[in-house]
């Protein structure tokens, strides 16, 4: 029975894959992936990563050395996979679409929770403290949010909004023509937006979209929301901008430097990122730890599709969800395997 090794999981990983494993001996490693970590893969043709594991070169090269061929990501994001240095070696796969709803909705519940401040009603009321003091908020009905990504899950966040009956404008770098979104430039979303919320991928181009510069040409008392990728946002930009309160609040799922921190309990550790302790000690942020997706729905996705990955790996045939490595046939136009539903290599 072939072996498979996973990196950096819980036991919802374990519950889910277990569940759904006819084929294959799991290997399950608490461990994220790493230069060192991937010394646990000998014996594996086939190892799965997720979010906030290393997949750099010197990661891929000790994998590749120890007959490591394909990589399944249990995520969607790969700004953490090094998949130029991949290419020719080690196939990457991920899951594209888990539940874009759970993200969604994840979105607006940070919104709705930080606008009309439950997280601390739900504090006070324990207390028996029923005071409205300091508990005012703001109609979502007729304001301006400005979606930054209009992928799946930033559409379906669109909807939600229009539910809300607010107005709806978007940026991204490829619009959807097809759609009826609004789009408009980065700086008039800047300046005509009462909320912003970010639903794109980490890449060069958007790394720190959300900066200093940026803030500055925002309204005053604008919300940001981040479900995405904490790169996406300057952590110490956000940190000024709501210390100088030109934002009100801040809900985040994701954080620039979770890496070391996110899935893990340090409630008995004093943690040494000024930043987030700084952001956490907040009242007007909220911070949950990458737990957009985490719903029953989404698990069951993620281990079904992961092991539809592997199953096209070791069959020999096509990889419908293999990244795009930015090959020289891809950026040159010619021959490129993956658009004629081929492997890349």
């Amino acid at each position: 029975m072939r072996k498979i090794a996973f990196f950096d999981t819980k036991a919802y990983d374990k519950e889910w894959f277990n569940k759904l494993n006819k084929d294959y001996e799991f290997i399950f490693i608490e461990g994220k992936l790493n230069p060192t970590t991937a010394q646990l893969a000998k014996g594996c043709e086939v190892i799965c990563g997720f979010v906030n594991d290393d997949i750099g070169k010197e990661t891929i090269d000790v994998l590749y050395g120890l007959g490591v061929r394909a990589i399944v990501l249990r995520c969607a994001g790969y700004n953490n996979v090094d998949f130029k240095e991949a290419y020719g070696k080690i196939n990457i796969m991920r899951v594209p679409a888990y539940s874009p709803h759970a993200v969604a909705e994840h979105a607006m519940a940070l919104l709705l929770t930080l606008n009309r401040k439950i997280h601390k009603a739900y504090n006070r009321t324990r207390d028996f403290n029923f005071s409205l003091s300091g508990l005012i908020g703001m109609d979502l009905h007729g304001k301006t949010v400005g979606i930054i990504g209009t992928g799946k899950i930033g559409k379906i966040f669109i909807n939600i909004c229009k539910g809300f009956g607010m107005k709806v404008i978007a940026y991204d770098l490829f619009p959807d023509e097809k759609e009826d979104i609004d789009y408009v430039d980065l700086d008039t979303l800047f300046r005509k937006s009462d909320i912003i919320s970010l639903h794109c991928p980490l890449t060069k181009e958007t790394r720190h979209i959300l900066s200093f510069e940026a803030f500055g040409k925002m309204k005053d008392g604008v919300y940001i929301i981040n479900t995405s990728r904490g790169g996406l946002i300057e952590s110490g930009a956000l940190l000024h901008a709501l210390t100088n309160k030109k934002v009100a609040g801040a809900g985040l799922d994701v954080y620039e430097e979770e890496g070391e921190f996110f899935f893990e309990d340090f409630s008995n550790i004093i943690i040494d990122d000024d930043v987030l302790s700084l952001l956490v000690s907040k009242p007007n942020v909220i911070i949950t730890s990458h737990q957009g997706f985490f719903t029953r729905e989404a698990l069951e996705n993620i281990a079904k599709v992961t092991l539809e990955n592997i199953d096209e790996y070791f069959s020999g045939g096509k990889l419908t969800n293999e990244i795009c490595y930015q090959c020289e046939e891809k950026l040159n136009n010619k021959n490129c395997r993956k658009e004629k539903k081929e492997r890349c290599f």
